[in-house]
């Protein structure tokens, strides 16, 4: 008997339809393999490595952000809570300052202001009672900053009227820092100066709408002959024979004596 087998052709010469289903079947995995260019397996780890750096970085400047708002939060924390708790709403000073003044003492000697200063901090205005002074030349008084309105206004006991004008920040120092001076003056850590500066002042038109003064102001001078006042241009200091219908205010509100001249319109 003659067998008749057949030959099985290698692989290499398989027809394409068996190789296309080899490929479908999953074959041996290595035409599915990806062929990446030479050194893109070097540089891979290096981009990440870029990326982690960066990451961190991000996230340290992060951190240290949220630190330093809660270092500044805390800050405002302990300042209201503990500082300004700390303040009395109300402030009550007895004042007593010596000063030179060369017209009420030609022989150089020292005259004494004494005046009731009360701080309202949380309000933002000052109060300040002068009384009758021991040495003529100035009239007792009360006189309210308020720093809310912006406006001073000064009670002339003697008169008994009203004088309304702005604010003047560059002499008047605010509730707190006031507070803060009294303080030291009070312990003896600060002495105020000797010296008296005078601000010139002349009376305009008649206030007859006294609420838009607000209710400090209103409180002070309701019921009284109000009047606005003007400051009047820098000129040399008037002299005891030049005062004429002018009423003098000598006070105690920054670090020196105030002397206010407030002169009736002629």
């Amino acid at each position: 008997m003659v067998k008749i087998g057949v030959q099985q052709p290698p692989a290499a010469l398989k027809p394409d339809k068996e190789k296309e289903k080899e490929k479908a079947a999953g074959g041996d995995g290595a035409a599915d393999a990806v062929l990446l260019p030479p050194g893109a397996e070097e540089a891979a780890p290096a981009v990440q490595g870029r990326r982690s750096s960066l990451s961190g970085l991000c996230y340290l400047t992060m951190g240290l952000l949220v630190l330093l708002l809660g270092l500044v939060f805390a800050s405002m924390y302990v300042y209201r809570y503990f500082f300004i708790t700390q303040l009395p709403r109300e402030s009550v000073f007895h004042c007593g300052v010596l000063y030179e003044d060369s017209l009420y003492s030609p022989f150089k000697g020292q005259l004494e202001l004494h005046e009731d200063v009360k701080i309202y901090i949380e309000e933002n205005y000052e109060q300040i009672n002068v009384p009758v002074p021991q040495f003529g030349g100035s009239d007792p008084a009360d006189i309210i900053h308020d720093f809310q309105r912006g406006l001073t206004a000064y009670h002339d006991i003697t008169l008994d009227k009203c004088y309304v004008i702005e604010l003047n920040t560059t002499i008047v120092m605010p509730p707190r820092n006031l507070w803060e001076l009294l303080v030291n003056v009070k312990k003896g850590t600060y002495l105020p100066q000797t010296y008296i500066i005078q601000e010139d002042m002349i009376a305009t038109e008649h206030v007859s709408d006294m609420e838009q003064l607000g209710s400090f102001i209103y409180r002070l001078c309701s019921g009284k002959e109000t009047y606005r006042l003007k400051r009047r241009s820098a000129r040399r200091r008037i002299s005891r024979r030049e005062t004429g219908n002018c009423h003098r205010i000598r006070h105690f509100e920054n670090t020196f004596v105030v002397e206010t001249v407030i002169c009736q319109k002629s």
